[in-house]
């Protein structure tokens, strides 16, 4: 072989991570053979209609953040059948799919040669239909289609408007608000924050309506001012009546899977409700509460102490779910999920025009600018993307693992964002509360599962036999023989009615220390 192409092969950049563009600048027979169906390309046999195919114009003109390609002349399973059967009039047809079937759409299209599955010279016609920034694609017919995985999706009515919101073509924020102004509103945080634009050097003489207007908050005619969307989502008493969505649900589950039906193990389900800063502070006392630390005894005998996740990451994560997820989906309501061994924030809507996982570190597109900005001047975000940047970053500092960035897709598209601390080092911690009351010279003596009975009893305020068997997987009477020796240890204390052989309702407490002072 040419040691150049050697060189060539060597450090080709590798098929996953090819771009449409350079799919579609670059595309050949051996390329095709190692290409399949997937986010960036479609595959479709010569007889495909036209009104077919314009279809997928719309597919990929709605597809952020790059759009597709379109293969004509290989079937599903790859085996390339060809374009040279077809009429002239055919052809033609095809090849004007977009400006007859789809004229909204941006393409371009060229034909490249091949040998088909006979081995004769043929041709494929492939097309590069660009994503469209400002605007929904849709078909003649008034259809519009998205890609999901490796499939097209039509778009209902609600996730048409959803995307035309997030392309700009309809500013949600902007919508004037039913809600009574200034009844339904709290006067007191909007002067917080026209009070913050006046510090700012800006509009110092100017009444609080006329900064609200001044900062896309709503518009006066005459003596009277309309709230928009926006201004109602950052100061209104009772967002709910315009947005029933406009709240956190807060789960804490039993384990570290979220069980349905009858097997639903939600031990906490809260609900944070309010005008978007009153979400965030709400959650935020919530999630601390439910929060733990652990210590360590460390080589030099004292005791280190970590959190279980890092605030900045935390509370950035719901910060971002209430600043940037889809008021569109009016219904739909912020989740903040717990489990043993993670904390998961999920917000509806997609990831914005432009941002995907893979470039969210270095993405800035904000689907809801006027309330991010009011956002900025009352101190909850600093307008500055680095946002999930500091979410990676304590998290690293913690020797957490990184955060994970996702879109699922079950009815409606939801941003999810998953925040895992270290399960397994945590077991053979004690929980910082239970630190105080165990001694320096027993807890190297330990086992995990006597950290686990601790940590538990510190958290729930008891532990009995049944739940340290669920917890450790023992069996009833090793469990038992362990709860017994951390009593015999003076470490829990056996609350049972001493009458009873069985006491149904018997449970160990942490015993508390004596005289106030760490045995």
């Amino acid at each position: 072989m040419n040691r150049d192409r050697q060189f060539e092969l060597d450090f080709m950049k590798p098929d996953p991570l090819m771009t449409p563009d350079e799919i579609y600048l670059s595309i050949n027979q051996d390329l095709l053979k190692r290409l399949e169906e997937d986010r960036r390309i479609e595959r479709k046999s010569a007889g495909i209609h036209a009104s077919a195919l314009g279809d997928y114009f719309s597919v990929w003109a709605n597809s952020a953040p790059d759009g597709g390609v379109i293969v004509v002349g290989i079937e599903n399973d790859g085996v390339i059948s060809g374009c040279s059967s077809l009429s002239t009039s055919q052809l033609n047809e095809l090849e004007r799919t977009g400006q007859v079937y789809c004229p909204e759409a941006r393409y371009a299209c060229k034909r490249i040669a091949v040998l088909n599955a006979a081995g004769r010279r043929d041709f494929l016609l492939i097309f590069r239909i660009y994503y469209h920034d400002s605007k929904v694609v849709e078909t003649v017919s008034g259809n519009a289609f998205t890609r999901l995985g490796e499939s097209r999706k039509k778009l209902t009515p609600q996730e048409v408007r959803e995307l035309q919101i997030d392309k700009g073509q309809t500013d949600l924020e902007q919508e004037p608000s039913r809600l009574p102004y200034p009844d339904g509103f709290d006067v007191a945080l909007i002067r917080k924050f026209t009070d913050a634009i006046r510090l700012a050097g800006h509009l110092g003489s100017h009444t609080d309506e006329e900064i609200l207007e001044q900062r896309r908050l709503g518009k006066r005619r005459k003596s009277k001012f309309t709230p928009n969307v926006a201004c109602a989502l950052l100061f209104s008493l009772d967002p709910g009546l315009e947005f029933p969505g406009c709240k956190i649900r807060f789960l804490r589950f039993d384990g570290e899977w979220e069980g349905t039906g009858e097997k639903f193990n939600a031990v906490k389900d809260r609900w944070v409700e309010g005008c978007v800063p009153t979400l965030i502070v709400g959650a935020e006392r919530l999630i601390e509460s439910q929060l733990r630390e652990f210590s360590r005894l460390g080589p030099d005998g004292k005791f280190y102490t970590a959190p279980e996740y890092p605030k900045a990451a935390w509370y950035e994560a719901v910060v971002n779910a209430c600043v940037h997820r889809s008021y569109g989906l009016r219904n739909m309501n912020i989740f903040v999920k717990m489990f043993d061994d993670r904390l998961v924030i999920e917000s509806p809507g997609p990831f914005p025009p432009f941002v995907t996982p893979e470039n969210i570190y270095d993405s800035h597109h904000p689907r809801n600018p006027h309330l991010m900005n009011a956002m900025y001047y009352l101190d909850f975000v600093k307008c500055a993307n680095e946002g999930t940047r500091r979410i990676r970053d304590t998290m690293a500092t913690m020797n957490l693992p990184v955060p994970e960035f996702e879109q699922k897709q079950s009815g409606h598209a939801a941003v999810r964002v998953t925040l895992r601390n270290n399960i397994k080092q945590r077991r053979v911690w004690i929980d910082f509360d239970a630190s105080t009351l165990v001694s320096k010279e027993l807890i190297p003596e330990l086992g995990q599962d006597e950290h686990r009975a601790i940590n538990f009893a510190a958290e729930h305020g008891s532990v009995n036999v049944s739940q340290l068997q669920r917890l450790t997987g023992r069996s009833w009477k090793s469990a038992k023989r362990l709860l017994n020796r951390l009593a015999e240890k003076d470490v829990l204390d056996h609350v049972h009615d001493t009458q009873k052989e069985r006491d149904p309702d018997a449970h160990y407490v942490l015993k508390p220390p004596k005289n106030g002072k760490r045995r």
